[in-house]
């Protein structure tokens, strides 16, 4: 069976103008960004209504030595929408979730990293603050944590966790998450083996989209930060 994950993260939140680390902060969406949430589940609709023949079609199906029809998703629509318990998160899925008459359920473990101290603060006013911490961060988030907040390695295990028990549950059937831009990028850093220093080599912009089919062998990914 294909289990198909479509990892969105959440849209524009208020003030998103400046480029601030809300972290664990809750803060509601901008009118931009519930307009960004609606284009995505018109997206996700049209691409949804493609899907089930486009994996039959696929070569994966060969690639992965199963290319028999009982390996193609089984699923006939979106199953489920999960997301993390932070307002942001909550509306986008709400708005998503209504185009497919579904109700989000939330996760606690999906909710965006803590920055300790860096919380609410813009990019700038880190750099002007702690310009040696943050130098780090952006070097290697993996060895370096901001002061009082989650590392890197704390936020995988309780998102991987949340994403594997998703999967698993849902086995050949489609089903949502909207999360957050720093949570998105350690699932997506995980399901293709990359190491968790490259985070940010992965961009995750406001209501990013990306497609993840779970087959037999490995997960493979169908679409980046669409």
């Amino acid at each position: 069976m294909v289990t198909t994950l479509y990892l969105i993260r959440h849209g524009e939140t208020a003030g998103g103008d400046a480029k601030r680390y809300h972290g664990s902060i809750d803060i509601q969406l901008s009118e931009k960004g519930k307009e960004q949430a609606a284009e995505k589940a018109a997206v996700l609709r049209r691409y949804i209504e493609k899907a089930t023949t486009s994996k039959h079609l696929s070569y994966l199906r060969d690639i992965q030595d199963n290319a028999d029809d009982q390996n193609a998703s089984n699923s006939s629509g979106l199953r489920a929408i999960y997301c993390s318990g932070l307002s942001r998160a909550v509306q986008s899925a709400g708005i998503i979730a209504e185009q497919f008459g579904l109700v989000p359920i939330l996760v606690a473990g999906l909710r965006e990293r803590s920055f300790g101290i860096w919380e609410g603060m813009t990019f700038n006013e880190i750099r002007e603050q702690y310009p040696k911490e943050f130098a780090s961060w952006a070097g290697n988030p993996l060895a370096y944590s901001p002061i009082g907040g989650e590392t890197t390695l704390e936020v995988r295990d309780r998102v991987i966790k949340v994403i594997s028990e998703i999967v698993e549950k849902h086995s050949g059937e489609e089903v949502a998450v909207i999360a957050h831009g720093g949570v998105n990028r350690i699932i997506l850093c995980h399901i293709l083996g990359m190491p968790l220093e490259n985070i940010f080599r992965v961009e995750q912009d406001y209501t990013a989209l990306n497609i993840i089919e779970f087959w037999e062998k490995y997960p493979v990914l169908k679409l980046l930060n669409g």
